[in-house]
């Protein structure tokens, strides 16, 4: 049995060789954000057979999608996230979701990436019990 981490593992592993390299740097500066989070895989299909790399802490935060010129990271609850350091480039017409394209020259800014991750994991922690 796998772990979802492994799965993330061969997501990357299995990427074209830019794309596999940024989506570990995202997933790094994602992970060293906060230790509660939780990786996950989720929405395995069959056109998607391996699924989707999917970061969670008391809710999903984020999602990594390879599309065919960039990597996408796109936070679930992104319309409510401050954007100080106007990372989100793209989905900004999306009444929930709100996302950042890198293509295999654009740096990432880690620490607003981590400030974005933060920010989620606080919005995810307000959310009403039921």
């Amino acid at each position: 049995m796998t772990t979802a981490s492994q799965e993330i593992d061969a997501i990357i592993r299995a990427a074209e060789a830019w794309k596999g390299k940024k989506l570990a740097e995202l997933r790094g500066g994602i992970r060293q954000a906060d230790a509660g989070i939780v990786e996950t895989v989720k929405w395995k299909k069959p056109s998607k057979p391996e699924g989707v790399a999917v970061w969670e802490h008391n809710g999903i935060l984020c999602h990594a999608d390879i599309l065919k010129n960039a990597v996408r990271i796109t936070f679930h609850k992104g319309v409510q996230l401050k954007d100080p350091d106007k990372l989100f480039n793209t989905r900004l017409d999306s009444r929930a979701v709100r996302a950042i394209d890198f293509g295999p020259e654009d740096p990432v800014d880690k620490a607003g990436l981590q400030d974005l991750v933060l920010a989620a994991i606080k919005l995810n922690a307000a959310k009403p019990s039921r």
